[in-house]
């Protein structure tokens, strides 16, 4: 088992953010991130405004995100999971990590250049309406690098998929 990946774990610069948080500079170090987490730290990216906008005074299971839908306040904050999948077996994982950033990045363009993913160690409390985990995040790790979104751009569209892209309901 690895060990509990502090703020400053392999892989997250040590340089700071006005936020506090590090940054994973390239999809390599997400990759590596990932690859050293312990087997009961579930690790979690979520586009958002951050975890200051979005833990704001919360505790527990005061974490929310709000259905775009309806408006209804869900229990957690919307997030994707990054726990490799077991039959995914010995595929690149960093292949896998490119397409959990990719899936999402639609985000940005419907909610402002603000929205930026980040990872973060949580635990699921349930599943919203469009089945998507809703988490409690425990801790904040490091905000992903725009030259790691513009690799995982590269790496999934180096798939030479014409069926597959990002999970926005308009294209």
């Amino acid at each position: 088992m690895a060990a509990s990946l502090p703020g400053n774990a392999v892989g997250v610069n040590r340089e700071r953010d006005d936020t506090g948080m590090g940054v994973l500079a390239d999809l390599d170090q997400l990759a590596a991130l990932l690859e050293q987490a312990g087997q009961d730290e579930e690790l979690y990216v979520r586009w958002s405004r951050g975890p200051a906008a979005d833990l704001a005074g919360a505790r527990g299971n005061e974490q929310s995100s709000r259905d775009a839908l309806t408006g209804v306040t869900l229990p957690g904050l919307s997030a994707n999971p990054l726990r490799v999948e077991p039959w995914w077996g010995r595929r690149s994982l960093r292949l896998w990590v490119a397409r959990r950033l990719y899936d999402y990045c639609h985000l940005r363009d419907l909610r402002g250049p603000e929205a930026s993913p980040w990872v973060f160690v949580g635990e699921q409390c349930g599943r919203g309406p469009d089945n998507e985990p809703l988490v409690i995040c425990h801790r904040p790790i490091a905000w992903v690098s725009e030259k790691a979104l513009r690799e995982a751009d590269l790496a999934i569209r180096g798939q030479h998929s014409d069926e597959w892209g990002p999970l926005h309901r308009s294209d």
